[in-house]
């Protein structure tokens, strides 16, 4: 483990910002902290330790809801801290804190030294550099003004309530975040990172006859609100979940059994991100408790199938210029042509598994160990339309439209709800059905994919992922899909 000791320059740290032209001040400047200080903390923990850095963060969120016709919240939250990480071998010592300050940094770092306990190991390569940048340093919250936000959300309201006099409520939300972070390693980098981050949500409830039923859409992505908070963007959002509320006031319960079923693109792409995602992330596979564990090389899926988890892409919801060990992101290919070729890595899961870090590690702050996670995962598009879909199946199931799901890694098995879906009769998309849901496992799900779009799309930018209790922001996507046999569950048999 190198010990970073003396005046030479050389052996400064030194701030990689991608892209600025001056270096900014770091966190811990502001702090009053001198970061050749906490380097030599940093390095003191770190001698006879595989890997470890100092991640400090400092972020502000936001958030306005508009229900029952009011401003029915409105927050804002400002927080600000660290976390040490010692790596030996498979034990991660970790301390975090609240507090910044030099005091509070080596308390943290005597703390996370006991994960050594006499382990001497090697230092682990550092992370590559980068000048790539995947986002602005927009900060969604100080644009537009706080009355403007309230203002937006008001007219929102109105807007909905006029278009349709059946809408008996409407619910609008706009919530944005400004996070930066440090990361601090024992090669003397600190690197930076500004993520901004922004989402409108729009839900409108409608009625008819005693009946009531919801419909739900939202937008975001890593930059400031402008792009979405445009009057054709909003009101757009406001007819597709008019749309989508109309469509279910429609729907009969759906008859359950083994169907086929069609996928619409977008958004559907959380089936694969549960379904097999989880199931790729490296420290499953590591401790051999994935359904893919130990099958590299091997068909897990139809021909055709190409899934991958790109971080890269600019704007997106999950893409990251950095990962929060400060690896660059980068497209990684799960499954090739059916194929599973890779998994995704953060550093302690590459190291251990002899492999490369593929910039998927993530924490939800400053308070949590990072460990592997998905960023935008996808299937890339195929060439069958989605008329030859539905018009190939006798009788099954159109879902345009997914809730949330759950899976099991250890097996693969899934249950998804469906928001929105239709009987396919005779090769026609017929009645509306609601209370679907599909289950089943995401291996042998693969396996059934008989066709494959080529209307691939990207959720619209609203997906949270969860996972050991930690939840970050992910997105989803993939062309239309015909699934063979998969067993739906329903409230009419």
């Amino acid at each position: 483990m190198t010990r970073w000791k003396g005046d030479d320059p050389q052996q400064t740290p030194y701030l990689v910002t991608m892209n600025a032209p001056v270096p900014a001040p770091s966190i811990l400047d502001s702090a009053g902290i001198d970061p050749a200080r906490a380097r030599e903390i940093l390095g003191d923990a770190l001698v006879g330790a595989d890997d470890g850095e100092l991640f400090v963060e400092r972020s502000e969120s936001e958030s306005f809801l508009f229900d029952d016709g009011r401003l029915k919240s409105a927050a804002y939250d400002a927080t600000e801290g660290f976390g040490l990480r010692v790596v030996a071998g498979e034990t991660a010592g970790y301390a975090h804190a609240s507090e910044i300050s030099e005091a509070a940094i080596r308390r943290a770092a005597d703390s996370a030294s006991l994960a050594k306990r006499g382990y001497t190991g090697i230092a682990a390569e550092a992370p590559r550099a980068t000048n790539a940048k995947l986002y602005g340093e927009e900060n969604p919250l100080a644009s537009p003004e706080f009355s403007d936000k309230v203002a937006l959300l008001q007219e929102i309201d109105a807007w909905a309530r006029a278009r349709d006099p059946r809408i008996v409520q409407v619910m609008a939300s706009i919530a944005g975040e400004r996070r930066t972070i440090e990361i601090l390693r024992a090669d003397g980098r600190l690197i930076r990172d500004v993520r901004p981050l922004c989402r409108i949500n729009v839900q409108v409830t409608v009625e008819r006859d005693g009946k009531r039923e919801n419909g739900y859409t939202g937008a975001g992505g890593r930059a400031g609100f402008e792009g979405w908070i445009t009057p054709d963007k909003w009101q757009a959002q406001v007819d597709e979940a008019l749309r989508q509320a109309m469509v279910n006031l429609d729907a009969i319960a759906c008859p359950a059994g083994e169907m086929d079923v069609v996928l619409g693109p977008g958004w559907n792409g959380v089936l694969l991100h549960e379904a097999v995602g989880h199931g790729l992330e490296g420290d499953f596979n590591r401790k051999g408790t994935s359904a893919f564990s130990g099958r590299i090389g091997e068909r897990v899926a139809a021909p055709g199938v190409t899934v991958f988890d790109d971080g890269t892409l600019p704007g997106r919801r999950g893409s990251l210029t950095i990962d929060d060990e400060g690896t660059p992101t980068e497209r990684t290919v799960l499954i090739e042509d059916g194929i599973l070729v890779g998994y995704m890595h953060d550093r302690m899961s590459a190291r251990l598994m002899g492999l490369s870090p593929t910039g998927n590690a993530r924490r939800q702050s400053y308070a949590h160990m990072p460990m592997p996670r998905m960023t935008n995962t996808a299937m890339l598009n195929g060439h069958h339309t989605q008329a030859e879909m539905i018009a190939s199946t006798k009788r099954g199931l159109f879902c345009a439209n997914f809730g949330g799901g759950q899976v099991d890694i250890t097996n693969g098995k899934f249950v998804f709800q469906c928001t929105e879906a239709y009987l396919i009769e005779d090769g026609k998309i017929t009645t509306p059905v609601k209370g679907a849901t599909l289950i089943g496992d995401g291996p042998s799900a693969l396996t059934r994919v008989t066709m494959i779009g080529d209307d691939f799309d990207f959720d619209q930018g609203v997906g949270v992922c969860g996972k050991a209790g930690q939840s970050v922001p992910v997105g989803v996507g993939q062309p239309s899909l015909k699934i063979t046999g998969l067993t739906v569950g329903g409230t009419s048999v």
